[in-house]
């Protein structure tokens, strides 16, 4: 993979840039809602919940803050890698390029979005008196571990949407879902032992607690959890791959 992105790195680049471009064309403010935005989805779920679920949490901003940026991360770089296909047909049946490398140019962009949102994310941290040492450093392994996770279900929604349409309709019904059993705005320390260890059967979870352990707790998670964001992460490409290679033939009969 690594030959074939260096081979086609010109490509990818402009694919990058393109795509990051796209997302802010004829927008006012361009790139300020790469922050503006989950600032104020930040804002209008602390007025919502802070009164009613957040008394008993501490820091709950920034409980907050890690559930939205990790879970809107995840949502970018999914519905995003779904339509990646489908959004560059006119190129991949006209020219012969590997099909992944329109879904990696998406994640990548994401990826840029992310980091500009984390920026404020520490600036809330520092705020809200929490810590600011060398501990934050561990905090790009969840992040590594989503992104590779993000590419594995953006390959398998990719292909499923050239097939199926109605994916997308899905998908948005699965996203609601998931973000009501991802414990953003609630904290999982009300429900009992069992429920809790069940919450960790979510893998987008897994990463939003990452986050709140090393920056609210200054706690850095045990081996095994760490074995465990990363066995999501590895199942979910590893699942990708395999739908891509199956698949790989049939793409040019559909789009």
């Amino acid at each position: 993979m690594l030959q074939t992105l260096k081979k086609h790195q010109f490509l990818f680049e402009e694919l990058v840039k393109r795509d990051f471009k796209q997302k802010y064309k004829r927008t006012v403010l361009g790139m300020g809602w790469s922050i503006l935005s989950p600032l104020l989805t930040l804002l209008v779920m602390a007025l919502v919940f802070t009164n009613l679920l957040g008394r008993d949490t501490p820091h709950f901003i920034i409980y907050l803050f890690a559930g939205n940026i990790v879970m809107s991360f995840f949502k970018e770089s999914t519905k995003g890698g779904m339509n990646a296909l489908m959004a560059n047909a006119r190129i991949f049946t006209k020219v012969n390029v590997p099909k992944y490398l329109f879904l990696l140019s998406k994640n990548v962009s994401t990826l840029v979005n992310f980091g500009l949102i984390l920026g404020i994310y520490f600036l809330f941290v520092v705020w809200d008196g929490l810590p600011i040492g060398p501990h934050l450093l561990m905090l790009l392994y969840p992040i590594f571990c989503l992104l590779l996770f993000n590419i594995g279900v953006g390959m398998i929604l990719s292909a499923l949407y050239v097939f199926f349409r109605d994916t997308q309709y899905l998908y948005d019904v699965f996203l609601v879902l998931l973000t009501y059993l991802s414990a953003i705005f609630y904290n999982v320390n009300r429900f009992p032992a069992l429920i809790q260890r069940l919450f960790l059967l979510n893998p987008v979870y897994c990463y939003i607690r990452y986050f709140r352990l090393v920056t609210i707790d200054g706690i850095i998670p045990s081996l095994p959890y760490h074995g465990l964001c990363l066995l999501y992460a590895a199942l979910a490409l590893l699942a990708g791959i395999w739908v891509y290679r199956r698949n790989n033939h049939k793409f040019l009969y559909y789009v």
